[in-house]
């Protein structure tokens, strides 16, 4: 089983940025897949990006040209650069690792964008 640590969530106004990160308990050199999903109040949990032990890169529509994913192998750490942010973007956000057939989550990081 894999622990995930997320941090770097806040508020912060619209157009503004935030940059998550996710720390792994185990070498992410053994995590086939990670990413970065959001769940807002009354919503289920959707895709935000995703990155592959190959670093491709897959992203929500919404977030596209926006957000960029990027993980550090030697700090087994997993970011979510977050740029122009808007008021939708106010989500609890989470990591997420796939290892060895297992899914695995952290326990979420708010992110909160006034208008």
């Amino acid at each position: 089983q894999v622990q995930l640590v997320e941090s770097g969530g806040g508020l912060v106004q619209a157009g503004g940025s935030l940059r998550l990160s996710c720390a792994a308990s185990v070498s992410t050199f053994s995590i086939a897949v990670m990413g970065w999903y959001r769940q807002a109040p009354g919503k289920q949990r959707d895709l935000v990006a995703t990155i592959t032990i190959g670093s491709s890169t897959n992203y929500a529509d919404s977030v596209k040209g926006r957000f960029t994913i990027s993980r550090d192998d030697v700090k087994n750490t997993v970011y979510l650069q977050m740029n122009s942010l808007k008021p939708e973007d106010t989500a609890v956000y989470y990591c997420n690792a796939i290892k060895s057939g297992r899914v695995n989550w952290g326990q979420g990081t708010q992110v909160t964008v006034s208008s």
